[in-house]
C-alpha cells in the first residue's frame, strides 16, 4: 500500500512512515502475513483514543466558556463516539488504505463501522507519536472542529435551555421561537427558525426538523452573546 497519496492529501509528511502503515494495519492482515514483520493498530488505537479525547476536550473548554461540566461531557461523548469517528474517517477516505486479511476483506471489513472508527483513532495515535500534539490539533482543526462549529453535534446539546438561562437573568426578557420558512421537497425538507428576545431577532438556524432549526437558532444567539462578553 502506497501511503504517499494520503500524506499528500492531508498535507502531512510522516517522519516514520512505518507508524502510518501500522495505523492502517488490521490484526487480520498481520495474522495472514506472519513472515512479514508488521504490527496491528490496536496499541495505536488505545493511544489515539486518549489523544483525541484530550484534543476535543481542550477545544470545547476554550470555545464554550459558559457550558457546564455535564454538558461538556455530553457534547464530547457525541464527538468521539463510533458513528462520528466513522464519519470523520469516511470524509478522508481512510477505508481504502486499510490493510486487511482476505477473510476480513471478503466480509466487507473495509466498510465496517467499528473498524473505520478504530483506524481513525489509530491514525491520531500515530500522528501524535510522529509529529506531536501540535500537529494533531492542526489535523483536528481541519477535519473535526469545523463540524462542531457548524452544529453537527447539536443533537447532543440543549442550546435552548442554555439560552433560556442566559436570557432570563433579566426576568423581564421574553424569548420566543418561530419557524419563518420551509423549503425543499417533502423528502428533503429544510426549516428556518428565528429566536427573538423582546421581539428582536437574536439568532437564525436551519435544520432538517423544526426542533433542530430552533436548536441551531439558539446556538447562534448564544455565540453572539459569548462574543459580546
Amino acid at each position: 500500500m502506497d501511503f504517499s497519496i494520503l500524506q499528500q492529501k492531508l498535507g502531512i509528511q510522516f517522519n516514520n512512515e512505518s507508524l502510518l502503515k501500522q495505523a492502517f494495519t488490521h490484526s487480520s492482515y498481520v495474522n495472514e502475513h506472519r513472515k512479514k514483520y508488521s504490527q496491528d493498530n490496536e496499541r495505536l488505537e488505545f493511544l489515539g483514543d486518549a489523544v483525541l479525547e484530550l484534543g476535543v476536550s481542550q477545544y470545547l473548554y476554550k470555545e464554550y466558556p459558559k457550558m457546564a461540566e455535564g454538558e461538556l461531557t455530553k457534547l464530547r461523548a457525541s464527538i468521539v463516539c463510533e458513528p462520528s469517528l466513522v464519519s470523520f474517517a469516511n470524509d478522508i477516505d481512510f477505508g481504502q488504505y486499510i490493510l486487511l486479511g482476505k477473510g476480513e476483506e471478503l466480509t466487507g471489513g473495509r466498510n465496517r463501522p467499528a473498524l473505520l472508527a478504530d483506524v481513525f483513532e489509530s491514525f491520531i495515535g500515530a500522528l501524535y507519536l510522529d509529529k506531536g500534539f501540535g500537529d494533531v490539533i492542526t489535523f483536528l482543526e481541519q477535519y473535526v472542529y469545523p463540524k462542531i462549529d457548524t452544529g453537527a453535534f447539536s443533537h447532543a446539546m440543549d442550546y435552548k435551555s442554555q439560552l433560556q438561562e442566559v436570557i432570563q437573568q433579566n426576568k423581564n426578557n421574553i424569548i420566543e421561537y418561530a419557524i419563518v420558512e420551509e423549503r425543499g421537497p417533502a423528502h428533503n425538507r429544510e426549516f428556518v427558525a428565528e429566536v427573538k428576545v423582546n421581539s428582536k431577532v437574536v439568532g437564525t438556524g436551519i435544520g432538517r426538523t423544526k426542533k433542530e432549526a430552533e436548536q441551531r437558532a439558539a446556538k447562534k444567539a448564544l455565540d453572539a452573546t459569548n462574543n459580546k462578553n
